[in-house]
């Protein structure tokens, strides 16, 4: 019998802090204050500032979805440009970081796709900063499963399956997630995609 993540690993929550009616140059001034302290990303959306710890689970889960994706990448022969945690921004609006970003094809200013891990929920700005951006897709790992949104009109709509990844199987990408073993969770993934 496979071992999950839940079975594995205690998953602290995250730390979060909101402050609302920040403008945009207190919210420089306080990221600047914590430039270098490690484990901490802040956020800031139309007046709302976000804080949050980003701890080992987060990382590892978040890890693990890049080494998923960027096997069903190479499998499926999909030309992709990881772009990371770079900071979007638009001055004086939204500034944030997803955990992974991609953009397919070509690489573009603005990802295809932008995913979080989220350990703890209730963010009131989660969607709100996408949008802002015109990011087309938004995936969220939260609580065990993957939720889909797609931009549609100015407005997220939570979808059942990727628009830009049609063939992938999602419950297959979050079982292996879930798997204590990354090997494992690489091997079993690879053989799902090419059957």
């Amino acid at each position: 019998m496979t071992q999950t993540l839940e079975n594995a690993v205690n998953l602290p929550e995250e730390q979060r802090f909101f402050r609302h009616g920040l403008s945009w140059e207190q919210f420089k001034a306080i990221q600047a204050s914590f430039e270098n302290v490690p484990g901490v990303r802040l956020f800031y959306c139309d007046g709302v500032l976000e804080i949050v710890t980003i701890g080992k689970p987060h990382e590892a889960i978040k890890c693990l979805i890049a080494a998923l994706l960027i096997t069903y990448f190479e499998v499926k022969g999909i030309e992709f440009f990881p772009s990371g945690s770079f900071s979007q921004i638009v001055p004086k609006i939204v500034e944030y970081q997803a955990d992974l970003s991609y953009c397919f094809v070509t690489d573009k200013p603005i990802p295809d796709l932008c995913i979080e891990v989220v350990i703890t929920s209730g963010s009131p700005i989660k969607l709100q900063k996408y949008k802002l951006m015109g990011v087309p897709e938004i995936w969220f790992w939260e609580d065990g499963t993957i939720e889909v949104y797609c931009l549609r009109e100015q407005e997220y709509e939570k979808v059942v399956q990727s628009e830009l990844l049609t063939e992938l199987d999602l419950s297959l990408l979050n079982g292996c997630v879930l798997l204590s073993s990354p090997l494992e969770a690489i091997r079993e993934f690879r053989q799902g995609i090419q059957q």
